[in-house]
């Protein structure tokens, strides 16, 4: 099912609009995560995606016909909630089985297809069971499979791994995953977790106040970030910024942090290339700080905290009157208050009017996907 969101916005009660004129294109058999802070609006776009909201202007299209006045019950689609709403006099076959039961198929038809639905998400030994008995990572499943079992159109997930502990989130990202390749069933992920949206969504829809910020796939947004906001949003830890000031003349651009010296000719949009200074937020990520000496750039700071967890060590470094982060190999003896330099190469920096947030660095603005 390709589902097409057209100019559409949402208000309450005729205050401020919850969704500002969102134009989206989610393809068939597509997974895409809408992906944002609490309040971005993110579920109320699922909400109307689903026929629980109507918009107040603007059209949701399924496969090509507009689906605005259609009811929930008649848009084939299946959904999971947060909370996972199961009936717990009812067994996990009831429950699963429950769906089919409302389109009235057949009693040992609808059984059968329930049973089947449930060794797809690994609960065929725990079908006599009720909602109480089992853990949350069964009882997500349980709403999975009874989401699916009707072979809807359009999977929604609302937030579904919120209420998960660590490892099970891990276990059901790859169960949802694998089943919604499986199925090849057109799927939208509501989620707050950028590592959730990462690891599962096709492509990913930062959404801010009710605006579509960037739409990408995961490393798009990862790597070429539109602005200020998408940057620090997405990436664990977050992206490191330090504050600078940019400077050109005679087509020459550089940017000044403290004492270093950057000089982004190369790497800068055209437009800002001529006599000009400005303040810009010069971004990069922890992981592309290294203790090598063959980089581009070099930073020195001082260590403030160095925090072991595992596989390397995330050092916190103090440059000037801010702080970074970056990683370093396990057995590597570092001390704190000690003097470190970092480097990078020229590529890993980004670039952001310290005004507007934009991005000005070439490429990010070049390769942007929207619909």
């Amino acid at each position: 099912m390709k589902i097409e969101l057209r100019n559409l916005t949402k208000s309450f009660n005729n205050k401020s609009n919850t969704i500002n004129n969102l134009n989206l294109t989610i393809e068939d058999g597509e997974f895409v995560a809408l992906l944002g802070p609490s309040g971005c609006g993110k579920s109320t776009t699922m909400l109307m995606i689903a026929g629980i909201y109507k918009p107040n202007s603007g059209e949701v299209y399924f496969d090509g016909q507009i689906v605005n006045d259609l009811e929930p019950k008649d848009r084939n689609i299946g959904m999971v909630f947060q909370s996972y709403a199961l009936y717990p006099h009812m067994t996990v076959l009831d429950n699963i089985a429950f769906p089919l039961k409302q389109q009235k198929v057949a009693k040992e038809e609808r059984y059968e297809q329930a049973k089947q639905t449930a060794e797809m998400v690994q609960l065929g030994h725990l079908l006599d069971r009720k909602p109480g008995q089992l853990s949350g990572g069964q009882q997500q499943r349980v709403a999975l499979a009874r989401a699916i079992v009707k072979k809807p159109k359009v999977l929604l997930l609302d937030e579904p791994l919120s209420n998960l502990d660590a490892r099970l989130k891990i276990e059901m990202r790859e169960e949802i995953s694998r089943i919604q390749r499986e199925l090849g069933i057109t799927t939208i992920l509501v989620t707050h977790d950028q590592e959730e949206a990462m690891t599962m969504a096709h492509r990913i829809a930062v959404m801010k106040e009710g605006h579509l910020i960037q739409y990408s796939n995961p490393m798009e947004l990862y790597n070429k970030p539109k602005n200020y906001f998408v940057a620090q949003f997405v990436g664990t830890p977050p992206m490191n910024f330090l504050r600078g000031t940019l400077s050109s003349v005679d087509k020459k651009s550089n940017v000044r942090i403290n004492e270093l010296i950057i000089d982004v000719t190369d790497t800068l949009l055209d437009s800002y290339a001529g006599e000009k200074s400005q303040d810009v937020n010069v971004g990069i990520r922890p992981h592309d700080l290294k203790l090598e000496n063959d980089g581009d750039i070099c930073i020195e700071g001082t260590v403030s905290l160095i925090e072991s967890i595992g596989h390397s060590q995330m050092v916190n470094v103090k440059v000037g009157n801010e702080y970074i982060r970056c990683f370093v190999e396990p057995n590597i003896k570092l001390e704190y208050g000690s003097a470190i330099m970092l480097t990078a190469n020229i590529e890993a920096i980004h670039l952001f009017d310290a005004a507007t947030g934009e991005s000005l660095k070439k490429h990010n603005v070049e390769t942007f996907i929207y619909n």
